[in-house]
């Protein structure tokens, strides 16, 4: 039997692989910010973040990842790039923030940064 390349991963430095290890670990997380495609679920969380976190029974890690509203964290935590775009979108996050948290650089560094790529 050929083994496929796809039948395993090597890991990427800096990055987190999502398997079913991690979307097992990201379970509450992720079923959280899938429910903030209701806009009562947004204002919900808004009013009270930390009884909408023991709601969907976040671990500690998790809850503290939203605390601090890094999306890397929450990806290490086991949470989806496609739910977490549901959670930056309560927060005016865009992919520029996003993009900055991930190179550790400010929003305005990230920015320029951009603008002197596209030259």
């Amino acid at each position: 039997m050929e083994i496929s390349e796809f039948d395993h991963h090597t890991p990427i430095e800096g990055t987190t692989f999502f398997d079913g290890e991690m979307a097992m670990k990201g379970y509450a997380l992720n079923k959280m910010c899938y429910s903030f495609n209701a806009a009562e679920a947004r204002e919900a969380y808004l009013a009270d973040p930390e009884a909408y976190f023991d709601k969907f029974k976040l671990n500690d890690e998790q809850k503290q990842a939203c605390r601090n509203k890094n999306v890397l964290e929450m990806i290490a935590a086991g949470g989806n790039i496609y739910y977490l775009a549901k959670f930056a979108g309560i927060y005016k996050m865009n992919m520029q923030d996003i993009g900055a948290q991930q190179t550790g650089m400010s929003v305005k560094e990230f920015k320029e940064k951009l603008l002197r790529a596209g030259d």
